[in-house]
Order: C-alpha cells, then sequence, then structure tokens
C-alpha cells in the first residue's frame, strides 16, 4: 500500500473513534509515515517523536540518520544529538502552518536546529536558512485547500492517495534530504527529477493558449505531430526537460565560467549561458514570467535553483568530469522523472566499452577498407549519430580525432582541428531537448578541455534538434508553407530546421553510427517516417509466405535510413548500429537481410546475447548472460538482445558479400568486446556465415547436417496448412485449472438475455472488463441470446507440454475468446484424430524438441514459436466452402465433416514417396494416415537429429529426413508411437503410469515428507510456497528459484535403475547416463518434497519449456491461491516418469535417426 493511504487510513480511522485529541493522537501516523518513506534513502533517515531539550525547547519530533543511532544495545545511550536533517513542529489540522512558522518556539527550534517542518498534518512548510545564515521558507506542500476539504478526503483514502500519491512522497524524500550534501552527479540529478515531476504534474491539466505557438513550433521544426493523449504528454514532458535540463546547463557554464566564484546562481540568467540560440529561444518562451506564473511553475524552479545551489561544486565537478557522470546524467534523470516515457521510447545510457568499440572499429575500416588513412581524422570524412542523445558517439570520436592527430606529431592546431571537426562535420540528430542541451554542454566541455572553448553564439557544435527520419527530401508546397509559418513565429526554431536538413540533403555523410532507439513512441510518428520500412516489407507474402510481421519498430526505421543514405546516396561507407538483435534471423527480416547483402560489401555482427526470451539471459552453460546495458548505473539492463552491426560499402564493389559473425557471452562482456580490439587476427575470431535461400539469408552461421537441407520441410509433407491454436488475449479467461470448472459455467448466466451487464460485471468481473479492441458490452450484446451455453463445450485444454487446464472452447465465441481457431476446432471432431505439433521458426535459443503431440486442440503458445498443428487426418477437399455462407466463419463445414469419410493429411509428394515404398493406400485407417507424422516425432525426439542440425531446425520448419524402404519407415512409426504415448495424457501408459510401475520408474517423483511421515493435504502441507513462480510485468507468470537439492542416487534407487534396466534390455550405466548421473529432490515447501526426480528429467524441456519447472511455476501459492490437490502432486509424480521413459528411448531414437541419415529418400 502507498505510504501516503496508510498515513490517511490511519488519520481517518483514530479521528473516527471520537477519543482523539486534536494533536498528539495523530503523532503515531505522522511518525509511520516519515519512516515508511526514510528506510528508501541512503543513509536511511528515522522520525522520533518527542525529544528532550536541548536548550531550545521540546521538538514535537526529529530526523535522525541511521549513522546516529550506536549498535550495541548494551552500551549507555549517547548523549543526544541534533537531529541530521531537522526537527518537526506538528499541531492540528485546524492551525494555520503558515501562522505556527512564525511563533516564537518555532524561531526558538530553528536557532538551535537551523532545520524546522512545520505540519499541521494536512499542509508541510520547511523553514531552513539562505546564504546569509538567516531563516528562510524552503518548499511546501497542501494535501487540501482547508480542515474541511483535507477531512473529506481523508474519507476516501485509496482515490485521495492516488492523486496526491507520488508528488507528496517526492516532497517528503526532499525534506528528508534537504539537509544532507549533494555532491554525487546521481544525486544532482534525482533532485532535478523530482522537482521536474512536480512542474509536470502542475502543468497537465493546465491549459496556456501561449504555449500553443511554442507546440506548433516544435512540431514543425521536428516534422511531428503531438497526436492525442500520449503526443500531448510528450509535449508537455518536452517543456519540463528543456525548463530543467537547460537551468542545468547553464549552471555548469556559470561555474566553469569563474571555478572560484563565491556568489549564487540565479535561474532567471541561465537563457545568458545557453549557446544555442534555438534552445535560448526555447527557454525564453517557456519561462516567460507570466507564463510560468499562470503554470505555478515560479515556485517550484526556486526550489530546483536553491538545491543547485547546496551542491559541493568542488566534489561534484571532480566526479562529472571523469568522463561517464555527463554521458549517464540523463538516463537517471528520465527514470526518476517518466519512468514510463523512458521505457517507450527506449532511452538506454550506451556503456563506454560500447561506445569505444564501435567507434574504434569504424575508425580501423576507413584505413583499412576504404582506403581513408587518417580514418575518422580525414577532413573529407563526414559523420552522423542521427539519434546522438546526450552525445556519448560523439564524445569519443573527436577524442579519436585528437588521438589520431596526436600520433602524427603534435602541433599548436592538433585541437583547433578538432573544433573544426565538431563544428563543420561531426554531426549529431535528437528530437528529445533534455538529452540535446547535454550532448551540447558535453562537446562544449571537451573542446574547453582542449583549450579551444567555443567562443561566442555564432560558433555551435553540429548537434540539432531534429526528427532524424524526416526531411531528407526537399519539402512539397504545404511543407513550404510551414517553414514559412515557422520563420515568422519562432525563427531561430526555423534557423535549428535549416541547419539540419542541410546535413541531410547536402552533406556527404560517410559514416552513420550510433545506438537508435528502440520503440517508437505512440503519438509522434509521422506518416513521413512510417514509409521507410515499405522496401523492408515487399515480397514477404508473396514470395516468403510470411503473413506475420512486425518491421514498425523505431530502431528498424534507422537501419534502413542508414542503408538509404550510405548505399543509396554517398554510395560508399560505413554504418556501425547496436540494436535489437532481431534482424540477423528472424523470419520477418528476411527482405532487410538480402538488402543489406545486395548493398554492402563486408558485415561484421558482434552478437552481445543477452536476451531474457531467447536464451532466459543465460549462457549456453547456463551462467548468468545479463544484458550488455547492465551497468553499475543500470542493473536491469533491457529485456532484448542486442548486436552490433558494422557494414561496408566499398566504392569498387565486390561479386559476394562477406559475412563474419561472433557471439560475445556472460558478465564479462563489454570487457571482452574492448579487449578484441587488441587480437593479432581480428577477423580470424569470426565464424563465416553463408546465407542463402534456405536460411532466409540468415546472418547467423548455421550448424546443419550436410543432408539437411535436402530433407522435406514438415510442411512439404502434409495435404493442408498446419492450424494455429486457439488464442487467449485477455488474462486466459476461459481458460482455467480443473478445480476451477465452476468459472467457465457461470458462462450460462453470462450468456443469459435477461441478466444485466451490471449483473454480469458483479459475477464475472473478468468478463465485463473492456481492454484494448475489446469491448466487454458489445461483445456481450453481440454474444447473447446468439449462442448457447454447452457444458460439453467446456474440455480439457493443454496450457503448456503436461499442463492440462480446462477451457471453453467454441467456434462462435469470438471474441470473448480472442481467436478460438474456429477451423482447428472442426478438424477435432473428426473420429480419431489426434495432432502432431511444432513450429515455424523457435524463438528461443534452447528449445528441447520443438514437437508435441496430443489428440487436445493445444494452446497457441503451448510451445515457444507458437503451436501449430497438423492433425493426421483431414475431410475431402470438397468440403471446403467459402467463409462467408458457413455459419461458424471456419474454412470447412462441421456437419460436412461429420458426414464424409477422412483422409490421410498427406501432400501429393508424400503420396508418391509412400507409394514408392509399397504403401498405396494412406488412407485405409488412421494408424496407416499417421505414419509420416509418427515417424515424424521418432526424429524429432532424437538428440543427435536436434544436436547435428540446430540451426537449420531453429530457423524454420523442422526438415525430416525419410526412409527409402518401408521396414525403416515401419520402424520409425512404431517409435514414433511409443513418444506419442508418453506425450498423450489423456491416456495412461502402461508400467509408466499405470499397472505395474517399471522398476528403473517406480522410485522417480515419490511425494515426501521431510523427517518421514505422512502428508496432510487439509493442514496445506501440499502448498507450494518455496518460490518457483511469482507474477512479473502485466501479471505474466514467471518461473522462480524455487528449492532443489542437487544428490548422488540412494544405494535404493540405484538398485531399482539396475533391475529396471536389466528387464528393458539396457546396461545400467546406459540407463544413469539417459537420466543423469545425479537425482534431484524439489520441494513444495520446507516440508514436502518430490523425492528423485533425476536430473535430466528435472531439465528437459519440450518446446522451448523446462516442462516441470513451468509447471510448478504456474501453481505457488501466491498465484493458485491455494495448496495442491493429491492428484495434482501425484501428476508431477506420472510427467517425471513419462519423461523418463522418453529419455530411456533416447539411444533407440538415435539409432533410428542414424539409420535413416544414411538410407534417406531423394525428395523432389
Amino acid at each position: 500500500m502507498n505510504p501516503l493511504e496508510t498515513y490517511l487510513r490511519n488519520l481517518r480511522d483514530i479521528r473516527s473513534s471520537g477519543a482523539a485529541v486534536k494533536e498528539t493522537s495523530y503523532y503515531g501516523a505522522l511518525e509511520s509515515l516519515f519512516n515508511e518513506i526514510g528506510k528508501t534513502l541512503k543513509p536511511k533517515v528515522r522520525c522520533i517523536i518527542s525529544l528532550k531539550n536541548q536548550g531550545g525547547g521540546l521538538p514535537d519530533g526529529g530526523l535522525f540518520t541511521a549513522n546516529q543511532f550506536q549498535r550495541s544495545s548494551d552500551a549507555e545511550p549517547l548523549d543526544p544529538q541534533n537531529p541530521e536533517r531537522g526537527v518537526i513542529e506538528v499541531k492540528g489540522t485546524q492551525d494555520d502552518v503558515w501562522e505556527i512558522s512564525k511563533t516564537e518556539q518555532v524561531s526558538k527550534y530553528w536557532q538551535k536546529y537551523r532545520q524546522v517542518l512545520v505540519t499541521n498534518y494536512r499542509d508541510f512548510l520547511l523553514i531552513g536558512q539562505d546564504e546569509n545564515g538567516k531563516a528562510i521558507e524552503l518548499e511546501s506542500y497542501r494535501l487540501a485547500s482547508s480542515e474541511t476539504d483535507f477531512w473529506a478526503k481523508v474519507a476516501n483514502p485509496s482515490q485521495f492517495a492516488q492523486q496526491e500519491g507520488d508528488r507528496f512522497l517526492e516532497y517528503l524524500k526532499r525534506v528528508m534530504l534537504s539537509a544532507a550534501p549533494i555532491a554525487a552527479p546521481e544525486d544532482v540529478a534525482w533532485f532535478l527529477a523530482s522537482y521536474a515531476r512536480d512542474a509536470k504534474f502542475r502543468i497537465e491539466n493546465t491549459d496556456i493558449p501561449a504555449l500553443a505557438n511554442v507546440r506548433t513550433a516544435l512540431e514543425e521544426a521536428l516534422g511531428v505531430k503531438f497526436e492525442g493523449e500520449k503526443g500531448d504528454r510528450f509535449f508537455r514532458s518536452t517543456l519540463v526537460q528543456t525548463l530543467f535540463y537547460s537551468i542545468f546547463s547553464a549552471w555548469v557554464l556559470w561555474h566553469k565560467e569563474n571555478p572560484n566564484r563565491q556568489d549564487k546562481f540565479d535561474w532567471r540568467t541561465a537563457a545568458y549561458y545557453l549557446h544555442v540560440p534555438m534552445i535560448q529561444a526555447l527557454f525564453y518562451q517557456i519561462s516567460d514570467p507570466r507564463k510560468l506564473k499562470a503554470l505555478g511553475l515560479v515556485e517550484v524552479l526556486e526550489w530546483t535553483g536553491t538545491s543547485l545551489n547546496r551542491v559541493s561544486v568542488e566534489e561534484f565537478f571532480a566526479k562529472f568530469e571523469e568522463g561517464q557522470a555527463v554521458q549517464y546524467f540523463y538516463e537517471p534523470f528520465l527514470q526518476a522523472f517518466d519512468p514510463e516515457l523512458r521505457k517507450e521510447l527506449g532511452v538506454w545510457y550506451t556503456p563506454p566499452e560500447v561506445v569505444k568499440y564501435m567507434v574504434s572499429r569504424v575508425d580501423t575500416v576507413l584505413k583499412e577498407e576504404l582506403g581513408i588513412e587518417d580514418g575518422l581524422a580525414d577532413p573529407n570524412v563526414y559523420i552522423l549519430d542521427p539519434c546522438c542523445g546526450t552525445g556519448a558517439y560523439l564524445v569519443e570520436v573527436l577524442k579519436q580525432i585528437a588521438e589520431t592527430l596526436k600520433d602524427k606529431g603534435e602541433d599548436a592546431l592538433g585541437s583547433y582541428e578538432v573544433k573544426e571537426a565538431a563544428i563543420k562535420r561531426v554531426f549529431g540528430f535528437e528530437i528529445l531537448t533534455a538529452p540535446f542541451v547535454v550532448a551540447h554542454l558535453q562537446l562544449g566541455l571537451i573542446l574547453q578541455n582542449l583549450g579551444v572553448p567555443l567562443v561566442d553564439e555564432k560558433e555551435r557544435v553540429g548537434v540539432y534538434l531534429t526528427n532524424a527520419l524526416t526531411g531528407w527530401e526537399p519539402p512539397d508546397e504545404d511543407g513550404k508553407k510551414q517553414i514559412k509559418q515557422l520563420e515568422f513565429n519562432f525563427p531561430e526554431l526555423k534557423q535549428e530546421r535549416d541547419a539540419a536538413d542541410e546535413v541531410k540533403r547536402e552533406k556527404p555523410i560517410l559514416v552513420i553510427l550510433g545506438n537508435p532507439p528502440y520503440n517508437a513512441f505512440a503519438g509522434v510518428s509521422p506518416k513521413e517516417e512510417q514509409g521507410l520500412v515499405e522496401t523492408y516489407k515487399e515480397g514477404l507474402i508473396s514470395e516468403w509466405g510470411i503473413k506475420k510481421f512486425n518491421l514498425d519498430d523505431l530502431y528498424i526505421r534507422f537501419l534502413r535510413l542508414a542503408e538509404q543514405r550510405i548505399a543509396e546516396k554517398t554510395n560508399k561507407g560505413v554504418v556501425c548500429y547496436i540494436s535489437n538483435f532481431s534482424y540477423l534471423g528472424d523470419p520477418s527480416f528476411v527482405v532487410m537481410r538480402q538488402r543489406f547483402l545486395s548493398e554492402f560489401d563486408k558485415l561484421w555482427f558482434d552478437c552481445m546475447n543477452g536476451d531474457s526470451r531467447e536464451t532466459g539471459k543465460l549462457t549456453p552453460e547456463g551462467k548468468p548472460d545479463p544484458s550488455v546495458f547492465s551497468t553499475e548505473y543500470n542493473r536491469e539492463g533491457i529485456r532484448v538482445g542486442t548486436a552490433i552491426a558494422l557494414l561496408v560499402r566499398q566504392e569498387k564493389r565486390t561479386d559476394k558479400p562477406l559475412v563474419r559473425f561472433r557471439h560475445f557471452w556472460g558478465v564479462n562482456k563489454r570487457i571482452d568486446l574492448l579487449d578484441s580490439l587488441n587480437s593479432q587476427d581480428f577477423d580470424a575470431e569470426y565464424e563465416l556465415a553463408k546465407p542463402d535461400r534456405n536460411s532466409r539469408y540468415s546472418f547467423r552461421p548455421s550448424n546443419v547436417g550436410s543432408h539437411y537441407l535436402e530433407w522435406p520441410k514438415l510442411v512439404d509433407l502434409c495435404g493442408s496448412e498446419p492450424f494455429n491454436g486457439p488464442v487467449e488475449r485477455r488474462g486466459n479467461s476461459l481458460i482455467v485449472f480443473a478445480s476451477e470448472k465452476a468459472d467457465l459455467e457461470i458462462l450460462s448466466v453470462y450468456l443469459d438475455v435477461d441478466k444485466s451487464d451490471n449483473e454480469i460485471r458483479e459475477i464475472a468481473p473478468r468478463w465485463m472488463k473492456s481492454s484494448g479492441e475489446f469491448k466487454a458490452e458489445a461483445t456481450r450484446a453481440k454474444l447473447k441470446g446468439k449462442i448457447s451455453y454447452d457444458s460439453s463445450k467446456i474440455v480439457p485444454y493443454p496450457f503448456k507440454p503436461f499442463d492440462l487446464r480446462l477451457a471453453y472452447l467454441d467456434a462462435d465465441i469470438q471474441p470473448l475468446f480472442s481467436r478460438p481457431s474456429p477451423d482447428l476446432l472442426a478438424m477435432q471432431k473428426i473420429p480419431q484424430n489426434c495432432f502432431v505439433i511444432t513450429r515455424d521458426t523457435a524463438d528461443r535459443n534452447f528449445e528441447g524438441s520443438p514437437f508435441y503431440f496430443s489428440r487436445l486442440v493445444c494452446d497457441y503458445d503451448c510451445i515457444s514459436g507458437h503451436a501449430r498443428h497438423f492433425p493426421i487426418l483431414l475431410r475431402p477437399k470438397q468440403t471446403k466452402t467459402s467463409r462467408k455462407v458457413t455459419k461458424q466463419n471456419t474454412l470447412f463445414d462441421v456437419d460436412a465433416i461429420l458426414n464424409t469419410t477422412p483422409t490421410a493429411n498427406i501432400s501429393t509428394n508424400t503420396r508418391t514417396y509412400l507409394s514408392q515404398l509399397g504403401i498405396t493406400n494412406p488412407d485405409a485407417n488412421a494408424d496407416t494416415a499417421g505414419l509420416i507424422w509418427m515417424h515424424a516425432l521418432a526424429i524429432g525426439y532424437s538428440p543427435t537429429y536436434l544436436t547435428e542440425n540446430a540451426d537449420g531446425i531453429r530457423d524454420n520448419w523442422p526438415r525430416i529426413p525419410l526412409p527409402n524402404y518401408k521396414g525403416l519407415l515401419l520402424e520409425s512409426a512404431e517409435l514414433g508411437k511409443k513418444i506419442a504415448a508418453l506425450l498423450d495424457t489423456e491416456n495412461p501408459v502402461i508400467g509408466v503410469t499405470s499397472g505395474k510401475i517399471r522398476l528403473e520408474l517406480k522410485a522417480i517423483a515419490i511425494i515426501s515428507r521431510t523427517g518421514g511421515g505422512q502428508l496432510n493435504p487439509d493442514t496445506g502441507d501440499l502448498a507450494i510456497t518455496a518460490g518457483w513462480g511469482y507474477s512479473g510485468q502485466n501479471n505474466v507468470t514467471m518461473p522462480g528459484k524455487g528449492k532443489i537439492i542437487t544428490r548422488p542416487y540412494t544405494p535404493e534407487e540405484i538398485a531399482g535403475i539396475e533391475e529396471g534396466a536389466k528387464a528393458q534390455g539396457l546396461s545400467s550405466e546406459i540407463v544413469l547416463n539417459l537420466l543423469g548421473k545425479n537425482t534431484c529432490d524439489i520441494y513444495l515447501n520446507e516440508l514436502a518434497f518430490w523425492k528423485n526426480i533425476p536430473i535430466n528429467v528435472w531439465e528437459y524441456t519440450i518446446g522451448g519449456y523446462q516442462v516441470i519447472k513451468k509447471w510448478l511455476s504456474y501453481r505457488e501459492e501466491k498465484l493458485l491461491g491455494r495448496s495442491l490437490t493429491k492428484d495434482e502432486v501425484r501428476e508431477v509424480m506420472n510427467m517425471a516418469r513419462r519423461i523418463a521413459a522418453i529419455l530411456l528411448l533416447q539411444s533407440s531414437l538415435d539409432e533410428n535417426y542414424q539409420n535413416i541419415k544414411q538410407a534417406s529418400y531423394k525428395w523432389k
């Protein structure tokens, strides 16, 4: 609960008792509020109520830091100390804080303690001292305009806290920190962000007509539109950031003007220190006193100026100029100021190792590949960072230029040449005003340190406030009119736009580098930039059959811009970006990869990995693999994997491009990256990739067997396109655990025309909550009375491998069930039908077998990469009918399906193959129809097949070798049937889950009690509390570490394995190798555990999910809301035994694969 909400509830409850006095009864609530906030600070701050008299009276409270408390409880108490963060004077809610602050009592406190917070529980006023040591009112905060208003709002503490919470808590943090020294750059960033948040809150609901001109001018200058609610938020955020970073920049330059100065900084003089005319003008527009007063910002800016004057400048600038502080300064500011905006914009600090590496590589390839001996220092090399942020890459480029010039022999003109480069040929574009200001500040500081400062307003570095993705072509007539209007309204912005357009249209850009933003921000994306990536979509559907793709992320537009500029405009040059790594092999980017291969001659890719989805942020050895952006300043990093691309186009083109690729893994990858520059043979550290049509021109080197690409893809074998599993995107509201079946039976009420929406909202709120395109009321109106509830449609539903739920599957219930896959449901109605399930492309680095089998319709996300169902049986094609005329909007008429004879789901080429083997009637029965599919399962569960052909399997539909004689096919299909039986949770397997259990399986996954004895399900003994799962972002269930003890097998367990192995005709050594040399005890809680789950069973993965661990993650008690049932506990036992039985088939599966590989049919 929000600390403010707790505080308000306490006040309300105390007052409602009728026993409270006006002042002192509420002390405890105030104390708790301060302590909740104080414990989040470093050092922690603690409130003590009722202090002893130390000569200034008896303050009602004091704020002490952690180091003021002695650790030993046995020692004599310390002599009383002054509370380091001031004292508190408290009065009742009826009193006036400002009047109280003028009393003799407060004056005495101030004389003694120099800082007093005065409050009446609803108003807070901080009294401190000015530069002359005199008392002064500092910051204040009002929770309500009057006592009556306050108690009225307290009656609804949740709503009140939601309105005031963050802003009020920020205020109290500042109060607790106001007596603390400010020295570290990150502390200054926090204070700036805190005041900026307050300012943003003040202007969010304010409409100042004069700012409309600023808004229009910015839209015209940047070539964007601030559209809708998000666009409005972006604009207001831009104004606030401009104010605060202009003041900060001016403060830095003011100090640099005279480092020994003793006077105080006045924020009103900020414009004087801003060298960029556009920023000067924008600051003047926003900081006009009349506008600031109307917006209520004068007070906040006064507080900001006071805080900057508190900074220990010597200590601050010593850290600020160490090289990195100014670069990371903006990211923590934006994180504290507006974390959602930061996330949506993809603002991430680029680690210095990455920046140095990329700039060094660009310098090298300019010399070695383009024959430019001085590299970046050559006066004819024009460089652009189109998304420069705070200028990290531009600073490193200038350092590289300075170093090159120094190596050539220092003279008195070297620094001047660096300055000349910064002004005339090293360019940066930025669309956000705050980092734009910081970039100018940072570049100005480096020139100052080189002894060549910018001397007047006519000198400025080549960083421009502009939308990098637009303006590369001359404007049309409407555009010219807008520019003319901009010149009239805001000439400085017009000058900025003209300067940026000159770079875009006139300068021969040879190098484009940087870290493009990963996300597009809704509300500020013009049509001109949206058309950039259309080239990358050409032929995706018609030529490649890729119907679903997302090429709208912002970094893709920047890649296209770089390709276009270097390949089509300059016709030679270098591109070097770090970005999301999806384009390296994802099918959606196949056309983009083709373009790169045709437009560039040499391509280097450094895959930095660190992806949360594809690799789980783990190395191939299972060790931590954090994002390369995970630094001491931002430990979280980013979720997506990243890669550095270096693309070179030579003036004299080569016949065939050369593609090099390498991986970086682990916690030291940034150091490893930088150290690689010292390699004696740099290119030898890469693998050569061979992109071709079969790999969809993947830039990743492909690990496939020599004949893999000659085998048919799974989709080549089938007679019908595979069917997607049902998609439920609304919190799985129609998918439940078996114990929650009643939640689905409520559908009978939901579909009742006599029930009102409000009644349904009471009993099933999840179905009456609108979100995105789903409109709850309209959906119910569409469904009630049109379809009938049918209890038989509550069916078992594989949610993940071996994770069986219940779902209500009805072809007509869309959109209550997002996409129920009517055509697939129709296929399930065919008697004896079943499904082999796989995906078209892997979206995880390790997925185990990408195959699954079920007699049931499985969820779309049952396996990662999405579950595509291949039915064993189809109905004749003549039953296909138009979607427009069928009752259920399906391709197949369900009545026809039920009344016609099924046929095998195999293609014409597959029928030809079977005929050549002597199988002339594959439609005879389900067993014969399933031969190919059972064979595919046998191949798909062979570890050797999966290892030998890993990259080929990952990049596309799996390819399956077909045996060239009948006997081999029949033997393989029999193995596949065994796999299918073990995956089929609907039917028991004798010897594994029913009957007399095989000896080697009998002791596996036995539910046990710590210390022995019996468990009691009725007293919570079966609750999962060991931390196997938790609710992540957007309530997505995430796996936790849980509790697992890995150990050797006991003698009894070994004996069972040996006896069982003998019975199966296997050696005990083989069985132990297959199950794993060690076993595990997997704990539900401190009391209950599954004993003896062999390590390979525990780690077994199907379709990208570690089967047992994934099952457990959804059933943590905090998520499930209850303990496990006896049946659920034994479900894990049966699951483990089924997996163990699959593992024990692996030798046979590998032998089968090897035999077929040696005698494979030549597919046409």
